[in-house]
């Protein structure tokens, strides 16, 4: 069909719904005859949504680019792949997570799933969103199944928010060689006067609102008589006591759609992934404040050993060393031990992601990297050279003492 617009009308609907999105937050969201998953691929960039679903009758235009792949390397994040048990998903649709959504997780979580399935058909699974969108599907549906539609969307479904999108007739006229609909499969193309009504009697009978506007404008001065290029109807529910029609359905157990894809992205949320980002961070911290130490300590000895100081070792083991004597005990400066409560205050970045000084602790106390003190109130972090032999003992710095502090809990929900 010939191009009238820029950015193409594809887009404007696309964008349609993604500013929705945006401005309305729903955390569950479904769209219908999701096709090459172009709506979807935009909207999984929306952190509020936590259920993003596509659905489509052609099973094999959802499979055609989603292969699987046997592997076996046993940590997904070291090649930021996605796994489930031994499979490996490989997607083009653009739904799978990127590199940098396993380097650099959020508290967000996303689950994205592809359906194949009809829309005419009540699956239990999806009642109860949010939004639910339908562009440019009904035109392609036949007259004695655009009821049924209806009744699945609006009187089962029942989603907070509709978003359907049809083209205008009134508008065909305007495109150079047209004649008849826009597309092959289309059934029907309405005016917007048919649309209108067909939108009215659905609010009726299931209890919604409806707004009317559209995309595409037509040429100045046109507008009135013309309408937008895609007619669009954003239906709201009511928020009343409302039963409609289906609702009496013993329908709770009825699964018609096949499960096509599948694929959570990574999130602060699950603990396995919590931790590991907690520890990598831990470690970081933890080995810069001990260089600092050590560096700061080795001035120090500098300037005990110039000034000939007493053997008491003066601020040696004031601040770092709590069980250092003497500036002379190399041999005891092996081991250092930082606190959990210093840890967390001087990495923000480490306080924000552990919500607690308990909760930091629960994460990393079993984590084979990580050594603790006795106490599970400090991180133990080896100071020996190459090829230097481990001390049978460990000695604990003032960064252990400055543990035994009142806890504080810095919440974050997920």
């Amino acid at each position: 069909m010939y191009q009238l617009f820029k950015p193409s009308l594809h887009a404007q609907r696309h964008d349609f719904v993604v500013d929705f999105v945006r401005r309305n937050k729903p955390k569950k969201v479904v769209d219908l005859g999701c096709g090459e998953c172009g709506l979807l691929g935009r909207l999984r960039f929306n952190h509020q949504i936590a259920l993003l679903i596509g659905v489509d009758l052609n099973g094999a235009k959802l499979r055609k680019k989603i292969t699987f792949e046997r592997h076996c390397t046993g940590d997904p994040y070291k090649d930021f792949r996605y796994t489930d048990a031994s499979f490996q998903w490989h997607d083009k649709h653009g739904l799978a997570p990127l590199s940098a959504d396993y380097l650099q997780p959020t508290f967000d979580q996303l689950c994205v799933q592809l359906y194949q399935g009809s829309v005419t058909q009540k699956d239990a699974r999806f009642r109860g969103f949010d939004l639910v969108t339908s562009i440019e599907l009904i035109e392609h549906l036949r007259l004695d199944d655009l009821e049924p539609f209806t009744n699945v969307v609006f009187g089962y479904m029942v989603p907070q928010t509709v978003i359907i999108s049809t083209p205008n007739s009134e508008f065909n006229p305007l495109f150079p060689g047209l004649s008849g609909f826009r597309h092959s499969d289309h059934k029907f193309e309405w005016t917007r006067m048919e649309f209108q009504s067909w939108a009215l009697n659905v609010c009726s009978e299931f209890g919604y609102m409806v707004e009317f506007t559209g995309v595409g404008q037509a040429p100045p001065g046109q507008e009135q008589r013309i309408g937008f290029c895609t007619q669009i109807g954003v239906f709201h529910r009511l928020m009343v006591d409302r039963v409609g029609p289906m609702f009496g359905d013993n329908a709770e157990n009825n699964y018609p759609y096949t499960l096509v894809y599948s694929v959570t992205y990574p999130s602060l949320c699950d603990d396995n992934i919590l931790r590991r980002i907690l520890v990598s961070e831990l470690l970081f911290c933890a080995e810069k404040l001990k260089k600092e130490w050590l560096e700061k300590l080795t001035d120090k000895l500098e300037e005990v050993n110039a000034v000939e100081k007493d053997e008491t070792g003066g601020e040696c083991g004031e601040i770092f060393w709590s069980n250092c004597q003497e500036p002379q005990c190399h041999n005891l400066h092996r081991h250092v031990s930082v606190a959990l409560q210093l840890l967390c205050t001087c990495c923000p970045k480490l306080r924000e992601l552990s919500r607690s000084l308990s909760n930091l602790r629960r994460l990393i106390v079993d984590d084979p990297q990580i050594k603790m003190n006795r106490e599970r109130s400090a991180v133990i972090l080896c100071c020996l050279e190459q090829g230097d032999e481990e001390p049978n003992d460990l000695t604990d710095s003032g960064y252990a003492e400055r543990s035994h502090v009142e806890e504080e809990n810095w919440e974050i929900t997920c």
